[in-house]
């Protein structure tokens, strides 16, 4: 197994789409197809369900797919440790809310694509502590829903991220295309820890009270999207997450959009007025580039569909 397979699987699960893949990684379609082809006789395993019009995970490269992604960033730091050996780099300190989202994942993988030499030190909090580490200079830039940010703390829109529900494979959901949320009704829901994501808690609640009903809140927490995939293939409870987060799913879990309304999370780049740096610059310029070449401040909006 090679890393370049590793890194190609890594951006065929991101893109789900052969030439956009190869166009980002600078090689020839069929290059791509062979090397993910030789992974998988190599796994003996089938990554990749594709058809003539569409690429998505299979159950094992969705779990291979976080080993993959984490291999790569150790490898990352491998680099910069040796290169740091050698000559001080420069280093950004980067918040992310959890490694389970994909944004900023993607983002900083881009950064280094263009920009090896910055040592980069990720910093998982909730948003509210990523706004205190920011104002005392602990943080360099973060990632959260800038609907609230206190003074002098900057932000961009980068993510209009679908909200979705996930749920068992052998849930009544799993059967359908999307999921209105008024048939989240009567379900048990479960809900981040207070001090990780108490924006993402209080816009659920919002979207169930707008549909007519207070949702059924499950009454253990977790403080970590690893722990609620956990929880939800036990079937103790679903869990309502924006899409950013079902490249990380589970096997035995799926991911399905809400509608009836439609809604979307925002995700912006936070960053202190004070600190604002060159680097704190590429960083946003970086998530421009890729929000506008993945689209994602233009989502797609799902549409209800009968049990299969």
């Amino acid at each position: 197994m090679e890393l370049r397979q590793l890194r190609y699987f890594v951006t065929l699960a991101e893109e789900l789409h052969f030439g956009r893949a190869a166009a980002r990684e600078h090689i020839v379609q069929s290059a791509l197809s062979q090397q993910i082809q030789r992974l998988e006789r190599e796994l003996g395993v089938r990554l990749l369900d594709r058809t003539t019009h569409h690429v998505g995970l299979t159950p094992a490269g969705e779990a291979f797919l976080v080993e993959a992604r984490q291999i790569l960033d150790h490898v990352g730091r491998a680099g910069q440790a040796a290169r740091g050996a050698v000559a001080p780099s420069p280093t950004l300190r980067v918040g992310i809310i959890d490694a389970g989202y994909d944004s900023m994942p993607q983002i900083l993988r881009e950064l280094q694509l263009g920009h090896p030499g910055i040592t980069i030190h990720q910093v998982e909090a909730g948003t509210p502590e990523q706004y205190r580490q920011l104002a005392d200079g602990r943080l360099d830039i973060g990632i959260g829903p800038a609907s609230q940010p206190p003074p002098r703390v900057r932000s961009e829109l980068i993510r209009l991220d679908p909200l979705g529900v996930l749920v068992p494979d052998d849930h009544r959901f799993a059967g359908l295309d999307a999921v209105s949320v008024a048939a989240l009704s009567g379900e048990l829901l479960l809900i981040g820890e207070e001090t990780q994501t108490p924006e993402l808690n209080q816009f659920v609640v919002a979207l169930c009270r707008s549909a007519g009903f207070a949702p059924t809140i499950y009454e253990g927490t977790v403080e970590s999207s690893r722990a609620a995939a956990d929880l939800v293939l036990q079937r103790r409870c679903l869990y309502c997450v924006p899409s950013s987060f079902r490249t990380s799913n589970r096997p035995g879990t799926s991911w399905r959009p809400l509608t009836q309304p439609a809604t979307h999370y925002s995700w912006s780049l936070l960053w202190h007025e004070a600190n604002f740096s060159p680097h704190i610059a590429t960083v946003v310029s970086t998530a421009r580039r890729l929000a506008d070449r993945l689209g994602w401040m233009e989502p797609v909006v799902p549409a209800v569909a009968e049990p299969r």
